[in-house]
């Protein structure tokens, strides 16, 4: 019975059946694979990356509060005012009228503040005897009734000591009042011309005060009384 060549052929058989199981062809043995529960591999695990360090947070910058600057200081101011600009009287003609307007500023508020108006005295144009100076009238209408009263006028050249002043109406902070006058002369009065000066005094200010803290607001309207024609 001939048998060697079934010999060789189960030896063949062998070593082919060893190298698949040993999956190389020099005999090594083959990594081992760590599987998980499921059967699944796990990759090879590859060195720890560092921990990522955040940059610390930049504060933010404070937002500026805008705040309102404080009102700048204001101060009472006086305006004199008439069509045309000026008092143009006629001996024994009608009253002209005019307007004094008060606007007290934010500093100071006034217990009693007094208009007081003053003239000099007129010169009597060429031909014209000088008349009294006493008929020359001023008159103040009342804001309330609407009628029309005496008001003092001083005709001097001289300047009356504030200290000497009385009375006088109350003024607010901020303030605005428009008071309503008007200026006539008699038909024996005097002619020629003179400014009509107009002065606020507080007549609470201590004296020995400075002149704009007694006297804080003044003007003027021009003024010409002609005889008539």
């Amino acid at each position: 019975m001939h048998v060697r060549p079934r010999l060789a052929a189960a030896a063949a058989a062998a070593v082919f059946l060893g190298a698949a199981l040993t999956g190389c062809e020099d005999g090594a043995a083959p990594p081992r694979r760590a599987v998980t529960p499921s059967g699944s591999p796990i990759a090879s695990s590859a060195p720890p990356l560092p921990p990522t360090v955040s940059a610390p947070a930049t504060p933010a910058t404070p937002v500026a509060t805008a705040t309102a600057a404080p009102a700048p200081a204001t101060r009472l101011s006086m305006s004199v005012t008439t069509p045309g600009g000026r008092l143009d009287l006629v001996r024994g003609g009608p009253a002209r009228e005019f307007t004094v307007t008060l606007r007290n500023g934010n500093s100071d508020a006034y217990r009693h503040l007094l208009l007081a108006f003053q003239m000099e005295a007129l010169v009597p144009e060429p031909g014209d005897a000088p008349g009294p100076q006493a008929s020359l009238l001023l008159e103040r209408r009342d804001p309330g009734t609407g009628r029309w009263g005496p008001a003092e006028l001083r005709v001097a050249g001289d300047l009356k000591p504030y200290s000497l002043y009385e009375g006088g109406s109350p003024l607010a902070r901020d303030e605005v009042r428009t008071e309503h006058y008007r200026l006539r002369v008699t038909p024996g009065g005097p002619t020629g011309s003179s400014p009509l000066m107009v002065r606020a005094i507080d007549t609470d200010a201590p004296e020995g005060t400075a002149e704009e803290r007694r006297r804080p607001a003044a003007s003027s309207l021009p003024h010409r009384t002609r005889r008539a024609s």
